[in-house]
């Protein structure tokens, strides 16, 4: 895929894990940044409410004049509310805590499952990739990133309580492919702060092999202090420091789904 092509070939991706503190902010961060180092083009949208990838972008989610919140209302457009992350390379549609005022008022609205798609659709031919980082909960924002989405990526760890989390998950994404977004599907499982010397780590993902074949990515995320460190600092890994093995890894984790889109 080459950044000249365009809306058709526009990939939206969910990155999503019901389960809390797996790197799936980290994920969302550094894929869009390298893929973007790829020399294409990103959106990243940051549905959750906490405005981790928004601040891991180098925006300051306290003076965002514009964020998804209007959006997901109807308010203002997905061009007005997006801002570019210089850091990373990529565009950035913000969050802040008034998003959690947002699952309130969805209830209330028509097409309340599918007003993100409905906004994502307006701007979808500007980016050959869009991603959704979605909270760490089945909400209606998640919904809405799971309805706006051609496909999941699942960031997890390889840990004996994540597989049960991820068979939740799994079965979530069928509900919604099955009700409300039939083109969605599981595009891969990322392992991520993996860490091979644990001998249950190495098992966990030989078990992740053997059940998901090629849905698992080749591509393996360290367990990194660099990337642990880049947020505080308003930088993606990626940025942070390039020669890390977390950022060598994202950056492989990006041309990998570069690569795997092509085959779709």
């Amino acid at each position: 895929m080459r950044a000249t092509e365009h809306s058709a070939l526009t990939r939206i991706f969910a990155i999503a894990n019901q389960k809390g503190g797996v790197g799936k902010t980290t994920t969302a961060v550094n894929l869009a940044a390298g893929i973007a180092s790829h020399g294409l083009r990103v959106l990243l949208i940051d549905l959750d409410p906490q405005g981790n990838a928004t601040m891991g972008s180098g925006i300051d989610k306290r003076t965002l004049v514009r964020s998804v919140y209007p959006v997901l209302l109807g308010q203002c457009d997905v061009k007005a509310a997006t801002v570019r992350s210089e850091a990373g390379g990529y565009d950035i549609v913000g969050a802040n805590r008034d998003l959690a005022g947002a699952e309130i008022e969805l209830v209330e609205l028509e097409s309340r499952e599918t007003r993100l798609k409905m906004a994502v659709a307006t701007v979808a031919a500007d980016y050959d990739f869009v991603l959704i980082d979605c909270p760490p909960s089945l909400s209606l924002l998640t919904l809405n990133g799971l309805c706006a989405a051609h496909g999941v990526i699942i960031p997890m760890q390889c840990e004996y309580f994540a597989l049960e989390g991820l068979a939740d998950l799994v079965n979530t994404i069928k509900r919604v492919a099955g009700n409300l977004n039939p083109d969605l599907k599981i595009i891969g499982l990322l392992r991520v702060m993996f860490d091979p010397r644990m001998t249950l780590q190495q098992q966990v993902s030989e078990q992740l092999v053997e059940k998901f074949g090629d849905k698992v990515f080749s591509t393996i995320i360290p367990r990194n202090v660099r990337l642990a460190e880049a947020p505080s600092y308003g930088l993606p890994g990626v940025a942070y420091d390039r020669a890390s093995r977390g950022a060598q890894a994202y950056i492989g984790f990006g041309a990998e789904v570069i690569e795997r889109v092509a085959a779709l």
